[in-house]
């Protein structure tokens, strides 16, 4: 049986794909977001409470590296064998180095059911690989089609709704710890996989939608979205044995790697890149990547956690 909240997500999917009137309304999808990224941050910095220490900042920084050049590798990809023009092959580059939050929320549910070791700083990750790959893969557009830097491109990356979000609540997490946020535990973080329930039944739902009839004319990016994962997925174990992290961490970094951005990414590039369609970034990140993560690859990384981290 998978997991409780992934059953939500194929509820979601099932009921679109029937054509069900069953809707989550815009204002709840949105607040729940909210509340969501709030959480991940606000447990990241209880996490962090009283345990930072600057070795972790070599763990990050080598994250952010990563971040970097995940969209660099997706780009060729995407120009020469997938065939898209350079507007979206670097849309599409900038959304699998980004990373999807509701990937992360799914991988630490299953990280806390399996009783698995993390590293403190392990909620950073998500922010240390959205940042840089939304970062670089605008400037390689800008590069090659020969447009000036945008400068407002850090400004509007660092001002987003998710990294000021899952940072404020690290700051705050860390900065109360459980004593401060005591009166927000019964509802706010105690509600976490209520919340991720819901969530994850809006997004069957918004997958069944995009996807329903799936669009044959990208069966090429359709077969990236559906293969990408797992070699991303692979890149992400190899820097965790390298980086010597736990197992749980090791799972989460792995999923968030082989994740790519419905959320972040997509407001970013609609501002940058105005020649890319966001649909087509929609299809592959949304409407292959995420199902095929959380209702296949999830396992399949676990199993690969557990035999290559000791």
């Amino acid at each position: 049986m998978p997991d409780i909240v992934i059953a939500f997500f194929i509820l979601g999917l099932v009921a679109g794909l029937l054509k069900s009137d069953l809707k989550v309304p815009p204002s709840f999808y949105q607040a729940l977001t909210i509340l969501l990224m709030l959480v991940l941050g606000l447990e990241g910095g209880l996490a962090l409470h009283g345990k930072f220490e600057i070795s972790m900042l070599r763990t990050l920084a080598s994250i952010a590296a990563l971040g970097f050049l995940i969209p660099m590798l997706c780009y060729p990809v995407l120009r020469r064998l997938v065939r898209l023009d350079t507007g979206n092959a670097a849309s599409i580059a900038a959304h699998y180095g980004s990373v999807s939050a509701g990937t992360f929320a799914v991988a630490l549910a299953l990280v806390k059911k399996a009783n698995l070791a993390l590293n403190p700083e392990t909620t950073l990750y998500l922010v240390m690989l959205e940042l840089p790959a939304i970062i670089s893969a605008i400037w390689l557009y800008n590069k090659i089609s020969g447009q000036t830097q945008n400068g407002t491109v850090l400004r509007e990356a660092l001002t987003s709704r998710g990294v000021l979000l899952l940072g404020g609540g690290v700051l705050i997490g860390y900065l109360y710890g459980p004593v401060g946020l005591g009166p927000l535990e019964p509802v706010l973080l105690n509600g976490y996989k209520t919340m991720l329930a819901v969530f994850l039944l809006e997004m069957g739902l918004c997958t069944a939608n995009v996807c329903s009839p799936l669009p044959w004319q990208h069966a090429r990016l359709i077969a990236f979205a559906a293969l990408a994962p797992f070699a991303l997925a692979t890149l992400g174990l190899g820097v965790s044995v390298a980086l010597g992290l736990p197992a749980g961490s090791a799972f989460i970094l792995t999923c968030l790697v082989a994740s790519a951005s419905y959320i972040a990414a997509p407001a970013a590039i609609q501002t940058s890149i105005p020649s890319a369609q966001i649909g087509l970034a929609m299809l592959a990140s949304l409407g292959i990547t995420f199902p095929v993560n959380v209702l296949i690859g999830l396992p399949i990384y676990m199993k690969w956690v557990q035999i290559f981290i000791q």
